[in-house]
């Protein structure tokens, strides 16, 4: 039974310290300047590059709800909206075709 609790405080704590170190270091991240403007741009980057690779692994199906998502990003400058119309296109692509 003890194994047991020293692993329950041993998680607690690396969790504690990993939440701690990240609270820590965000502090010391930069306000303003090329590091800051390429640390914002970073999720955006990321997505776009998930959404690349994904893209270039599928078929009809996938660059068809690509295109939607494209639209429905370029009418509506919406992040939600697009992730819902590329979502939508998919399944229904998948569910149809």
């Amino acid at each position: 039974m003890t194994e047991t609790w020293f692993l329950i405080f041993g998680l607690a704590a690396a969790t504690f310290a990993v939440r701690l170190s990240g609270y820590l270091l965000g502090q010391r991240l930069p306000d303003h300047g090329p590091w800051a403007r390429g640390l914002q741009a970073l999720p955006g980057c990321l997505i776009l590059s998930l959404v690349t690779y994904l893209l270039m692994q599928g078929g009809p199906q996938e660059w068809a709800a690509g295109t939607v998502a494209l639209a429905v990003a370029l009418a509506t400058r919406s992040l939600p909206l697009t992730m819902a119309a590329g979502i939508a296109a998919i399944c229904l692509l998948r569910a149809y075709f």
